[in-house]
Order: structure tokens, then C-alpha cells, then sequence
């Protein structure tokens, strides 16, 4: 046993190593190039701190209908800012086998290091985005495709139904716990404000314009009815 900032912890771990030498106590401020919460190797319990996002759902999460952009969802309770809201779950596949002429609107890529140095058109949601040494080879290697996706468009959860914003109170954050494989990270859904209860929540889809091709090799256009004070006015 010994002690971590203050923190009592029954076997030597790394997470906390690996989370620039800090425990993320619950929750996120900004977001992170990558998150390690306690894994089965930890030796702490369930109710540990860098557990949060493993707990399930700790709010009551409701599908409603919106007036222009289909199903939303939005929240019966508050939600602090730096909280983690729902994870997005559904089918893990290869991107390679994904059907171009099939509907993959619910197809989430497990895209982090290509968000967080805003490759492919993204936008980058860090300014300075530094990861431990070990996972610099990993960059390196798929810098340059997406080999994993989550298709939740037959099996899923309520994050399937979140609708997309310019100006979101969510954002992605990518979490390791089971296994320290950024290609295979969760993804996690964490609140960016603190949202009253009732609001809609939403995330940045991070769509670069002209970036999605149709199954006849044609560009496809979708308009954005965010509704937000900076809307780019297309989805992609």
C-alpha cells in the first residue's frame, strides 16, 4: 500500500502516472488527449475515485422529440460541468468492413488521436496535446487510418440519439481502463458546461465540409439546424 496525493492506493498503479501525475478526482475540466481510469490491475475498489465513467448511468437521461432535427436528448437532472454523462455504445467493428452503400449515420470512429491533433479536417479540441511516451509509437502507427468504429445503428444506447451542435455542451473524451489500446479507447460523452436539467445535450460531430462521399462517389451536403449563435450551417 501506498499513497498517491493524499490518496491511499493497495497496489503500485500507473493510471495516475499516466494522467500527467493527477487523478482525475471524478471530474474533467478540459478535456484530455487521453484518460486512464483504474483498470482490474489497480487493486482499488469499485468506488474509487478514477473510476467514474465505469459506475453506469448516474442521470436521468430522456429521449424527447425536437421541432427540427428529430429524436434529442436532454436530462431530468443537473449535470455539473466535467461530468460524464453516457458513454457511446454499440457494435465495435473494422472500418474496413462497413458497407459504403449502407446508412452508417450512427457510426461513431474511434478516431481520438486524429480529433486531438485535428487531423482529417477536425477540428483539434486541445491546444497542446501531450501522451506518455509508450503511446507516441501507437500515434505513429495509425496516424494515418481508423481501423475500429462503433456501429450503433441496430445496437446501441441513448448516446446514439444525442444530436450534433457548433456550439456543444458535450464533448468526446476518449478513456482507457480494461487495456491501454488508444484504437480501442471507450468514448465517452462528457458535459462541457454545467446544464440545467431539461436542456439538450449535445456534441461537436466534428464533420469536416465535403468530407462525406455517397455510395455513388458523389459529395453529400446535410444542413445544420443547430440553431447555435456560430452554426456553420452544414453538418458536412
Amino acid at each position: 500500500m501506498f499513497k498517491f496525493h493524499g490518496v491511499t492506493l493497495l497496489a503500485p498503479v500507473i493510471c495516475p502516472f499516466n494522467n500527467s501525475k493527477s487523478i482525475s478526482f471524478a471530474r474533467l475540466v478540459e478535456p484530455k488527449a487521453v484518460v486512464f481510469e483504474c483498470g482490474p490491475n489497480c487493486g482499488c475498489g469499485p468506488k474509487c475515485v478514477n473510476r467514474t465513467s465505469q459506475r453506469g448511468p448516474r442521470y436521468r437521461l430522456e429521449v424527447f422529440r425536437t421541432p427540427k432535427k428529430g429524436w434529442g436528448v436532454r436530462s431530468w437532472d443537473y449535470i455539473p460541468s466535467g461530468a460524464p454523462v453516457c458513454e457511446y455504445i454499440g457494435l465495435l467493428k473494422r472500418t474496413e468492413d462497413l458497407d459504403p452503400a449502407a446508412d452508417n449515420t450512427y457510426v461513431f470512429d474511434i478516431d481520438c488521436l486524429q480529433t486531438m491533433k485535428g487531423l482529417d479536417g477536425r477540428e483539434s479540441r486541445l491546444r497542446d496535446v501531450s501522451l506518455p511516451s509508450y503511446l507516441q509509437k501507437v500515434d505513429e502507427e495509425v496516424s494515418e487510418s481508423v481501423p475500429f468504429c462503433i456501429d450503433a445503428g441496430h445496437t446501441g444506447n441513448i448516446a446514439r440519439f444525442i444530436n450534433h451542435s457548433c456550439q456543444p455542451n458535450l464533448f468526446v473524451q476518449c478513456m482507457l481502463s480494461s487495456h491501454h489500446d488508444i484504437k480501442l479507447a471507450r468514448v465517452i460523452l462528457v458535459a462541457a458546461d454545467n446544464i440545467p436539467p431539461l436542456k439538450e445535450l449535445t456534441y461537436d460531430y466534428g464533420y469536416a465540409l465535403d468530407s462525406v462521399m455517397g455510395p455513388d462517389g458523389k459529395i453529400r451536403q446535410m444542413a445544420c439546424f443547430c440553431g447555435a449563435q456560430e452554426c456553420r450551417k452544414r453538418l458536412y
